[in-house]
């Protein structure tokens, strides 16, 4: 952690960033009131969170099987050779997938796709088939969506200071 960060990262940091996960579009107003701050000192706490890079971006969430795209699944790709970079620009171009983390383990990337159909499904495993081999999860349900992650929490209990 960065210097800058750990200093931003007090205890009205930390219930900063976890009020921002349960509702990035609260008023400053509103914030300060909750972690006890005047609106002036919360903007410049927010503001100097996300140009250390704390806080990243706020984003709408969009629910895909409302506009059309109502089958959510996992893509895992495990590459063959040093075909990495490439199956690294394939997956950038391509519109259905959500998101993309390089792995470690027998596969090296799990794709978040959303399409319309299981053929729109398979148009999408087959753009990747050139490169790699996939196994795919189609989503039945979520348990968990958009949970907050309570970080302070998850660090003490790592440093041994939570049970």
């Amino acid at each position: 952690m960065h210097d800058d960060s750990k200093k931003l990262l007090d205890d009205i940091g930390w219930h900063i960033l976890n009020e921002l996960q349960q509702n990035a579009r609260i008023p400053y107003a509103e914030l300060g009131r909750r972690v006890k701050l005047s609106t002036p000192a919360v903007v410049e706490r927010v503001r100097r969170m996300e140009e250390a890079g704390i806080i990243e971006g706020y984003r709408a969430e969009i629910c895909c099987a409302r506009i059309g795209f109502p089958i959510k699944a996992f893509v895992s790709v495990s590459v063959v050779g040093n075909t990495a970079s490439r199956v690294d620009r394939v997956v950038r171009e391509m519109p259905e997938v959500a998101e993309c983390y390089r792995t470690t383990g027998s596969d090296s990337f799990l794709l978040k796709v959303c399409v319309c159909s299981v053929d729109h499904l398979q148009s999408v495993i087959d753009r990747l088939a050139p490169y790699v081999a996939t196994t795919t999860s189609i989503v039945l349900s979520t348990a968990v969506k958009h949970r907050p992650h309570d970080y302070e929490n998850a660090r003490l209990f790592a440093k041994g200071q939570v049970h």
